[in-house]
């Protein structure tokens, strides 16, 4: 069985603020650690289900907050950026399941670090119309793939908000969001020890293949920046449906490989920190 993690770090066990998770903050370096520790939590599960090949993504911010020593010595690493399928990069249809750790809520959502992919300067996404974060997007192109999103692991608006866009997804809520710099904790090691045990059970046996996606799919984006959108208007298929908002039809996973092309465009025209 080959499992694929996801990982990011705003719903990591423990964290609630910038300076955990962005590099340079005061606590970040603690925030790789409470990383690794939720990541293997995962992989501990994986291995009880029967996984003979785990594959671990780093997908956040820069995309090397693990360090390859920290991690269970019975995965594999994709570590830095630029990557052609951002959080999904490395996942293949011959994947069993994916596992979702230590994600966040859309932008908008009152949970902790909400945001969706690019802090402020990405104000909202909808996939044919439907409201959509970073969860239901990986959720959407893991489907298009033919590979289920087996677990989640966050917040509790992460997690309901997981299973709002596909109700077989099991959830793992590790902290409370009280607002979206402040969360009730679980224990580290009870929140560490339901990882393990939530992804032992969804992954035994294996999940099944989930429904087929559309052929055809429209992302749509609002930036905060006019310059971004007319920007993008440059790129073959991208219209734009007022000053701030574009979009673009296709299949996934193309279009989610697109979005990320738009991301490094809007990257280089504006410089706002995540959670200004």
């Amino acid at each position: 069985m080959r499992i694929y993690l996801s990982v990011d770090m705003e719903g990591i066990t423990g964290l609630v603020d910038a300076e955990d998770v962005q590099p340079g903050g005061r606590d970040y370096e603690r925030g790789r650690s409470m990383m690794a520790e939720d990541v293997n939590a995962a992989v501990r599960g994986a291995l009880a289900a029967g996984a003979t090949d785990i594959l671990v993504n780093d997908a956040h911010g820069p995309m090397r907050n693990l360090y390859p020593e920290a991690l269970h010595p019975a995965a594999r690493l994709i570590r830095g950026r630029p990557k052609q399928m951002v959080m999904l990069d490395g996942l293949a249809a011959d994947h069993d399941a994916v596992v979702c750790v230590g994600y966040h809520s859309r932008a908008g959502a009152l949970g902790v670090l909400s945001h969706s992919f690019m802090g402020h300067e990405i104000e909202d996404i909808w996939l044919d119309g439907r409201p959509v974060g970073e969860i239901g997007l990986a959720q959407a192109t893991a489907a298009a793939l033919g590979v289920p999103v087996a677990v989640l692991t966050g917040d509790d608006a992460a997690c309901a908000e997981a299973t709002a866009w596909d109700d077989g997804i099991a959830t793992v809520p590790v902290k409370y969001a009280r607002d979206r710099f402040a969360a009730e904790l679980r224990p580290e090691a009870e929140a560490r020890q339901a990882i393990e045990d939530t992804v032992a059970a969804a992954l035994s046996p294996a999940p099944k293949r989930p429904a087929a996606v559309p052929d055809d799919v429209t992302l749509a984006v609002r930036w905060q920046s006019s310059s971004v959108a007319a920007t993008l208007t440059g790129l073959p298929g991208v219209t734009a449906t007022d000053s701030r908002t574009v979009r673009a039809g296709g299949r996934l996973p193309a279009l989610y490989r697109q979005f990320g092309v738009w991301m490094r465009v809007a990257a280089s025209l504006t410089h706002q920190p995540p959670y200004c």
